[in-house]
């Protein structure tokens, strides 16, 4: 057990370390970061207690062992820019990103199994080539750009859905008015991560399906006289399952932590859209004065 497990500890040891030493190593100073505009005025006793309140003036091995021993104490720090433990502020914005990200992810993996799945059972007719075609048209697309798209179709030209938020903060609405207005939001990132990640559920379902349709096992279920229904979904699917589930957990830690392009597209109350809440909001304004110039053209 430990053999196993050594190797994986080795690894996590090894990005903790680039994720400490990485930002060290860049050029400059890291006052700007911490106090803004200001550092410029610091006189060098003000920077010598910032850089030791930081604990900066200490070696950079004492460094990392520290890092490492409030890593293991749940210590995440402090962020620089809202000035509050991070701890507090992933677990104010995780039931959002869970959310968002649970939503797309379950819509995702269950349409891309069924399609998957029939697409393989029939190959060669209709939906699979639909299907296959579509799969590929949105796996080439850019997840940003697929993005920006749908906004600039639902909430620009066609004022439909909701741009901004993950509900609407300035209408005091409770009850079932509340979870239908968070749904109501909910619709376009939701949809936009569900496309981006339906592809690719697709194409690997379909892939493995195809493999084991043709199998000794299927022939055997089917000369039994067994449902056709329970042949796919009960004997091929739950062999195939296997690339299915490794790329479902995949999806799972995209979604829930690297998926801050939509955040910034149209920024919920996610991690990421505290950090780029301001950019998002020029990306909106940009849509708006583009769609309404080419309106009055």
């Amino acid at each position: 057990m430990l053999r196993r497990s050594l190797p994986h500890l080795l690894v996590l040891l090894l990005a903790l370390a680039i994720n400490f030493f990485l930002p060290r190593a860049m050029p400059g100073s890291p006052l700007p970061y911490m106090v803004g505009e200001e550092a410029g005025r610091l006189s060098p006793e003000e920077r010598q207690w910032v850089l030791a309140h930081y604990g900066l003036e200490r070696p950079l091995w004492e460094q990392f062992g520290l890092y490492l021993r409030r890593l293991l104490q749940g210590d995440l720090g402090r962020s620089l820019q809202d000035k509050q433990p991070v701890l507090q502020l992933i677990l104010e914005r995780l039931p959002w990103t869970l959310l968002l990200s649970g939503s797309a992810l379950l819509l995702a993996s269950g349409l891309g199994l069924l399609l998957g799945a029939f697409a393989a059972r029939y190959r060669g007719g209709w939906l699979d080539r639909t299907g296959f075609a579509g799969a590929v048209l949105l796996d080439a697309m850019p997840s940003f750009w697929l993005g920006m798209l749908l906004i600039a179709l639902f909430a620009v030209q066609w004022p439909i859905l909701p741009v901004y938020g993950a509900y609407t903060a300035w209408a005091n609405l409770q009850g079932l008015a509340w979870l239908l207005d968070v749904g109501r939001h909910l619709i376009l990132p939701a949809l936009t991560l569900t496309l981006s990640s339906l592809a690719g559920m697709f194409l690997v379902t379909r892939y493995a399906m195809l493999g084991t349709l043709h199998q000794d096992y299927i022939r055997t279920a089917r000369a039994k006289g067994l449902p056709e229904r329970q042949v796919i979904f009960k004997h091929a699917l739950r062999n195939a399952a296997l690339p299915v589930v490794t790329l479902f957990m995949l999806n799972l830690g995209s979604l829930v932590g690297g998926r801050w392009w939509w955040r910034r597209c149209s920024p919920t109350q996610g991690w990421a859209g505290s950090c780029t809440r301001r950019r998002a909001r020029g990306t909106t304004l940009f849509f708006r004065g583009f769609c309404s110039s080419s309106r009055s053209r």
